[in-house]
């Protein structure tokens, strides 16, 4: 039997914000996405984004599968207006739906102005609430998003059949050094892959969408993303215009720290030079000059833990400070046996994210 999803208990809170990282991997985790696959996805993600009012922080798209840094903002305790719903609607709906739509809410607003409808008010509401069920949920933006991603993959690539592994894994994420620090474990996905040696190269991420424009994509989204998934502890709102200077160099310093390249070189049979790479990473010289600008000392031992999978980023269930792991554990406290007592874990074979003030909800195995 499949547990329930992990859901904070403060979902329509203004103050506590409710971010999740959101994995999905490709039945069997067989190589399915070529550039055309990711390109696509990143749309449909992008498009999901206006629709839901949800906030996609950092992102990552894979051969086999995707990483979602989502924050879900809480539902508007006023609703929101038609002509808000209405924009939301043509972000993933076609203009003669989105027409009707307009046409029906229309004429609903005109019985309600000349007194024609008793309940003139609730039908306007019943419109609204097609559609805004499926606003601010996280559950209803990832099943969109995959639903239709599925259905343009399938036929551009004359298949059938489900293309996802279960559903999505999700994990709760403090904001502050726990969110800054997951974006950063979702940017390097290509590196620890082997597949780039500088986040920024890779084209399909958060990082490398802000640092540099990407088909019709100008950044700011990304930018503005990953800017709220840095700095949402002080309060910052998802602002691209944060982004320059302090914020970016902040982020590429946690990003590069223990990344510069480590080679060795021999001379071989023939008498020529041959160079081996011990370690993928950015150049030397591009990483000590920037790291002489390092603020964020505090980050700095996370680092090195980022160069490897870690488990509890995928399977850790909440992840955050230890006050933050204890507050959650309380609100959910049916959730758990009654030999237990505390909520906070510490994370196996990871002292030094302990020490970095990161603390999981779930005892799991060291990391790999």
């Amino acid at each position: 039997m499949a547990r329930a999803r992990w859901i904070v208990p403060w979902a329509d809170s203004e103050t506590k914000p409710a971010i999740y990282h959101c994995i999905s991997r490709v039945v069997d985790r067989r190589l399915a996405f070529a550039s055309e696959d990711k390109e696509k996805f990143r749309m449909f993600m992008r498009m999901m984004e206006n629709f839901s009012g949800c906030r996609v922080l950092a992102y990552c798209i894979m051969c086999n599968h995707i990483h979602l840094l989502l924050e879900v903002p809480p539902r508007p305790k006023n609703g929101i207006s038609d002509e808000l719903l209405l924009k939301r609607l043509r972000a993933i709906y076609s203009k003669p739906f989105v027409a009707e739509v307009a046409k029906e809410l229309s004429e609903a607003r005109a019985t309600v102005a000349q007194g024609l409808a008793k309940n003139g008010e609730a039908y306007v509401q019943a419109i609204h609430e097609r559609f805004t069920y499926r606003m601010h949920n996280l559950s209803e933006f990832m099943k969109t998003l995959l639903q239709r991603f599925t259905h343009w993959h399938n036929r551009e690539h004359e298949r059938t059949g489900n293309l996802w592994e279960d559903k999505f894994k999700s994990v709760v994420v403090e904001d502050g050094v726990a969110s800054r620090t997951m974006a950063a474990y979702i940017d390097l996905n290509p590196v620890r892959a082997g597949m780039v040696r500088d986040p920024a190269e890779y084209r399909w991420s958060s990082y490398g969408e802000a640092m540099g424009s990407v088909g019709k994509s100008t950044g700011a989204k990304a930018r503005a993303g990953l800017v709220r998934a840095i700095m949402a502890d002080k309060g910052w709102d998802a602002d691209a215009r944060h982004w320059p200077g302090k914020v970016s160099k902040r982020y590429r310093m946690f990003l590069l720290q223990e990344g510069q390249e480590q080679s060795t070189e021999t001379i071989n049979r023939e008498g020529l030079m041959e160079r081996k790479d011990l370690k993928k990473g950015i150049d030397t010289a591009l990483a000590n000059a920037e790291l002489e600008q390092l603020e964020a000392a505090r980050d700095v031992s996370i680092s090195k833990m980022l160069r490897f999978r870690i488990r509890y980023f995928t399977d850790g269930a909440v992840i955050g400070s230890r006050e933050f792991v204890n507050h959650f554990f309380e609100a959910a406290r049916d959730r758990f046996g009654p030999r237990r007592k505390s909520g906070a874990r510490r994370m196996k074979g990871s002292s030094e994210m302990t020490k970095s003030g990161l603390w999981s909800i779930r005892d799991l195995k060291a990391t790999k």
